[in-house]
């Protein structure tokens, strides 16, 4: 089955984890899919070839979407080469964490900037050929942090808590123009990052998860398919926890 032929999808900070395992999901379900990167051009280029292997159209763009103007061009750019944008899905983001007493401003900025700002001047930028076609699905990928808060994450968590507001009120924005928006929350997901954690510290996690695992990029990845595809055509303005029943708003 293929939900998505015909589709473009934007995949912000897709190279690695969760992105990746978004932009793989929705190539095989027949998106296209432009996706951004920081720094290694060789990884984006060995990706390019791996979606494009999928037998769909691919493209890394080097791109640091929290400023405007980027931004403008990125979606600029992808338009020109796929001919639409039909999915956005904000998924770059970055932590610093510290306790408050030591987190500075740069440390603030930054998360702000990459996690927040970005995923602004991207909707942005991405609602004028959206609205041209009277169509579209934006999915910010939040956390559930952004719910709960986290002692020595305040800069992580109001970034993510931004989203959710962000997405409530561009869906009642745009839904008149058949735009929709809704967020994914996930939980603990396995991933190159949480590889770097200790037996000890991964335990702990699993231990207040009622399913009794952390979660996959895949986990979320279906989640953001959903949402993205017809199968969601009325849904809209929505935080879906991915998070094996950890949070329960």
């Amino acid at each position: 089955m293929t939900l998505l032929a015909g589709k473009t999808a934007l995949v912000t900070g897709a190279t690695r984890g969760i992105g990746k395992g978004i932009a793989l999901k929705l190539a095989q379900e027949g998106a296209n899919i432009a996706f951004t990167f920081v720094s290694s051009v060789e990884k984006a280029q060995a990706f390019e070839a791996e979606l494009a292997a999928l037998g769909v159209q691919a493209k890394g763009y080097q791109s640091n979407a929290a400023e405007f103007a980027e931004a403008e061009k990125l979606v600029e750019e992808i338009v020109k080469t796929f001919g639409t944008l039909d999915i956005l899905v904000n998924n770059a983001g970055i932590t610093r964490d510290n306790l408050l007493m030591r987190m500075n401003e740069q440390m603030w900025d930054e998360v702000m900037d990459t996690n927040l700002k970005s995923a602004f001047a991207l909707i942005k930028a991405a609602q004028r050929p959206m609205m041209k076609a009277r169509s579209g699905s934006i999915i910010n990928i939040t956390s559930v942090v952004g719910i709960t808060g986290n002692a020595g994450q305040a800069n992580y968590a109001a970034s993510k808590a931004g989203m959710i507001g962000l997405t409530k009120s561009v869906a009642k924005e745009l839904g008149s123009r058949n735009i929709r928006c809704n967020a994914i929350a996930p939980g603990f997901i396995e991933t190159e990052m949480t590889e770097a954690l200790n037996e000890e510290t991964r335990a702990e996690w699993v231990k207040g998860i009622p399913l009794k695992r952390g979660g996959t990029p895949e986990d979320v990845a279906n989640s953001v398919l959903f949402l993205a595809s017809n199968l969601s055509a009325y849904v809209s303005g929505q935080t879906i926890c991915v998070d094996g029943g950890m949070v329960m708003p």
